[in-house]
């Protein structure tokens, strides 16, 4: 009898009521919560399967913590940790500063980090490192990287002297290098892409000068995981106390609000019959639900890069316009619902006012869409959305 009356609110809205009112029961607008919950967390579950996250190594647990650490590098030059780093959430307060006097090389290496897994379905298929050198303002003539694999004698090495074309002095550089790629090469056949434990940069200079070298946001990346792997029960958990707190806190708000201002203007109400009647106003969240669970699983999976999570002007914004217009036909359907909607619940509530109260339609319009604006601000202001 209740799924019916559900029902019937879609198609029959003014019978619905009237039968409603007649046998007011509690549990047709606890079926209809209990429905809406579950259509949210099926709306959750379908956007967590569709979102991925770059993984990264370090994890940013830690920020960037290989260039937060000046113990972790062994050079040719001085070490030191410098305040000079990138602006972005990810990549923390610090960078290292590699400095010699009256030379033309520098190297750094980062030591112990390993084993890092760059093999494989689960293993890292990038590596990104920021640098910028402050002294000489010339650039360097030539760069190189390498890759250890167990010990310093077993490698892979990226010539990096093509990319220093595009390098400017003074300001951070970024560089991220696809791993097993016809860029590398291998020192013997020892060397494993699954075992990498350190890396080491070199760069040179045709002049012997003062160098200063500086590095920062060293990641391993380029594997992404899924949320529904790493934290769909948190996610599902989570939001199913978000959908009950938010339909139960509309639910108590716009009955209360149509009941003070239809006793205010005149009606004959009892509480019972206006918070039975409205909770089944509430069937339009349920479909909206619904709706955004369909949206969500037609749409296409979603990656969020590090540029993104990182939170560095420019390349943030960047990377998050690229998703703006990958998920642009998902947005513009939930927007057109979400307005779909209000309208709906305004035109369900204005019905429940004129057969609770007997008021014209003009005043149970007014009072139904008072009622549910007013609903929607308070909603937001309590729940902080």
């Amino acid at each position: 009898m209740f799924a019916t009356d559900i029902l019937k609110v879609i198609y029959a809205p003014h019978k619905a009521f009237k039968g409603i009112i007649q046998n007011p029961k509690y549990l047709g607008p606890t079926l209809i919560v209990i429905l809406f919950i579950a259509a949210s967390m099926g709306s959750t579950y379908a956007a967590i399967s569709k979102t991925c996250i770059e993984k990264t190594l370090p994890d940013g647990k830690l920020l960037d913590e290989w260039t937060e650490n000046r113990t972790l590098w062994t050079s040719n030059a001085g070490i030191a940790e410098s305040n000079d780093s990138m602006n972005g959430s990810y990549y923390g307060n610090k960078s290292i500063a590699f400095s010699i006097t009256n030379n033309t090389e520098v190297w750094a290496q980062l030591k112990d980090i390993g084993p890092v897994n760059c093999s494989g379905p689960d293993g890292y298929s990038k590596l990104s490192f920021r640098i910028k050198w402050t002294n000489p303002e010339v650039k360097p003539a030539n760069a190189t990287i390498q890759l250890l694999s167990t010990i310093s004698s077993e490698y892979f090495s990226y010539n990096l002297t093509g990319a220093l074309p595009n390098f400017t002095y003074n300001v951070w550089n970024n560089l991220t290098l696809p791993l097993i790629s016809d860029g590398w090469s291998n020192s013997s056949s020892a060397a494993s892409w699954d075992n990498i434990t350190g890396l080491k940069l070199d760069f040179a200079w045709v002049d012997s000068s003062n160098i200063t070298l500086v590095v920062d946001g060293v990641f391993f990346r380029g594997n992404f995981n899924s949320l529904l792997e790493s934290a769909a029960t948190a996610f599902l958990v989570n939001y199913a106390f978000m959908a009950f707190t938010q339909i139960l806190l509309v639910w108590v708000i716009l009955t209360g609000l149509i009941y003070l201002m239809g006793r205010g203007l005149g009606g004959s109400v009892l509480w019972k019959p206006v918070l039975i009647v409205i909770g089944f106003t509430l069937v339009p969240m349920v479909i909206q639900s619904l709706v955004n669970t369909a949206a969500y699983l037609s749409s296409p999976t979603v990656h969020y890069p590090l540029e993104l999570i990182g939170g560095v002007s420019g390349e943030s914004d960047i990377a998050f316009n690229a998703i703006l217009e990958q998920t642009w036909l998902t947005s513009q359907i939930m927007r057109y619902t979400q307005v779909a909607v209000y309208v709906w619940t305004i035109a369900l509530c204005s019905l429940a006012v004129r057969v609770l109260t007997g008021f014209g339609w003009a005043k149970s319009f007014l009072i139904g869409a008072a009622a549910y604006l007013i609903t929607l601000l308070a909603g937001s202001f309590l729940l902080g959305s």
